[in-house]
C-alpha cells in the first residue's frame, strides 16, 4: 500500500513537471510568436519605406543621367571649337562633367544598396511569415497535448499557483532578454550602421577625389578619420552596457565609482558615492544586476528629474546590501507615475521592480514634487 502510494506521488510529480514544461514551452513560443508578428509589421513598414526610396532615386538617377550625358556632350562641342572656346571654357565643361559622372556614380551605388536591402527585406519578411506559421501550429498542437495530459491529474488545482508563478518570472526573463536585444539593435542600428554605411560613401568619395582635387581628398580623408573613430567609440560603448568588464578586472565597487565619475562628467550632476561598509560580492550574477538597478536609477535622474545633486550610499554586510540613492530633483507622484510605466513605459519603475524581485531583493521609491527622489533598495547577500 504504501508502495503504491510512493508510486502515484512519483507519477503525479512527473505530470506536474511535463506539465510545467508544457506551459513553459508554450509560454515561450507564444512570445516568440507575438515578437515575430512584431518583426514581420516592422519589416513590412521598412519594406514600403525602401520601396519608395528605390523609386525615388531611380528617378533621380534617371535625370542625372540626362544631364550628365548634356554635361559630356558639351565638353565635346567645347572641346572641338578652339576658335570659338577658350581654355578656361573647356576646364569648366571637363569640371562640370567630371564632377556630374561622381555624382552619378554615387547615386547609382546608392540605388545598387536600396535594392540590394530591398530584396534581404524581401526574404527576411517571407521567413519570418513561415517561422510566424510554423510558432502558431505549434502552439497550438501544445495545448492540445496540455489539454490531455491535464485531464489525467488529480490534483492539479493545487499546484496551479506555484506554476503561474513560475510562469510571470518566466515571461519577465524572456520579455527583458527581448528588451535588450532590442535596445541593442536599436543601438547598433542608430549608431555603428549608419557610421559605417558612411564611411564607406566616404571612401568611394575619396577615391573618386585623388584624380581630381587632392586637397579636396584630403579633407574627406580626415572627415573619414573622425567618422572613423566615433563609430570605434559607439561600439565601445555599445559593449560597455552589454556587460560592464570593469567589474570583472576591478570588482563591483570601483566599476561603480568608474560609472558614476563618467555619469558626473557626461551630465554635469555632482554625485556623492558614499560606502558605509563593504564586503566582497562573490556572485558576478548579483553584481552585475545591482550595478544595473543604480544605473538606472542614475538614468531616470538624469532623463526625468532635472536634479543638480545626487547621493548615492551604499551599505555591505555578511546579510545583506543597503542602496539609497537621493536626488534634489523635481520629484513626481508615484502612483500617477505607475500607471504611466504600466502603459508606456514611464520612469522604468516596473523594470527596477522586476530586477530586485528577481534577487529575492525590496525596493521603496519615495519622491514629492518640487522636492526631489529617494530610492531604497534591500537585497540579501545571500540567495535563499
Amino acid at each position: 500500500m504504501s508502495s503504491d502510494i510512493m508510486s502515484v506521488t512519483k507519477m503525479n510529480e512527473v505530470f506536474k513537471k511535463i506539465l510545467s514544461a508544457i506551459e513553459e514551452s508554450k509560454t515561450e513560443i507564444f512570445d516568440i510568436a507575438e515578437n515575430i508578428s512584431k518583426e514581420c509589421n516592422e519589416l513590412q513598414t521598412q519594406l514600403e519605406t525602401i520601396k519608395e526610396n528605390v523609386s525615388k532615386i531611380i528617378k533621380e538617377v534617371d535625370e542625372l543621367g540626362k544631364t550628365e550625358k548634356n554635361s559630356r556632350r558639351e565638353l565635346l562641342e567645347v572641346s572641338r571649337d578652339f576658335v570659338k572656346y577658350k581654355e578656361i571654357d573647356i576646364r569648366m565643361a571637363y569640371e562640370k562633367a567630371n564632377a556630374l559622372q561622381i555624382h552619378l556614380i554615387l547615386k547609382k551605388q546608392q540605388e545598387h544598396e536600396l535594392i540590394k536591402r530591398r530584396t534581404e527585406v524581401e526574404m527576411r519578411l517571407k521567413n519570418s511569415e513561415k517561422t510566424l506559421e510554423k510558432a502558431e501550429q505549434l502552439t497550438s498542437k501544445l495545448g492540445v497535448v496540455q489539454d490531455f495530459l491535464g485531464g489525467n491529474m488529480q490534483d492539479i488545482a493545487n499546484t496551479l499557483e506555484g506554476i503561474k508563478q513560475k510562469h510571470i518570472i518566466g515571461r519577465k526573463i524572456i520579455s527583458a532578454q527581448e528588451e535588450e536585444r532590442k535596445r541593442v539593435a536599436r543601438d547598433i542600428h542608430d549608431g555603428p550602421a549608419q557610421s559605417l554605411a558612411n564611411l564607406i560613401i566616404k571612401a568611394e568619395v575619396c577615391e573618386k577625389l585623388l584624380d581630381v582635387d587632392i586637397e579636396k581628398s584630403k579633407e574627406e580623408l580626415r572627415e573619414l578619420r573622425k567618422c572613423t573613430r566615433e563609430s570605434i567609440k559607439d561600439i565601445r560603448k555599445i559593449i560597455y552596457n552589454l556587460r560592464p568588464m570593469s567589474i570583472d578586472d576591478l570588482g563591483f565597487v570601483p566599476a561603480l565609482q568608474r560609472y558614476i565619475e563618467r555619469f558626473q562628467s557626461d551630465t554635469n550632476i555632482t554625485v556623492d558615492f558614499i560606502i558605509l561598509s563593504q564586503v566582497a560580492l562573490e556572485d558576478s550574477i548579483k553584481s552585475v544586476s545591482i550595478f544595473r538597478i543604480i544605473q538606472e536609477v542614475l538614468n531616470n535622474t538624469r532623463k526625468h528629474a532635472h536634479a543638480t545633486f545626487v547621493e548615492v550610499r551604499i551599505e555591505m554586510n555578511s546579510n545583506d546590501i543597503a542602496i539609497s540613492i537621493m536626488d534634489n530633483g523635481v520629484g513626481f507622484n508615484v502612483e500617477d507615475t505607475k500607471l504611466q510605466d504600466k502603459e508606456d513605459g514611464g520612469f522604468g519603475l516596473v523594470n527596477m521592480r522586476e530586477r530586485v524581485e528577481l534577487l529575492n531583493g525590496n525596493i521603496e521609491i519615495k519622491s514629492e514634487e518640487n522636492i526631489g527622489t529617494t530610492v531604497l533598495v534591500s537585497i540579501p547577500k545571500e540567495d535563499e
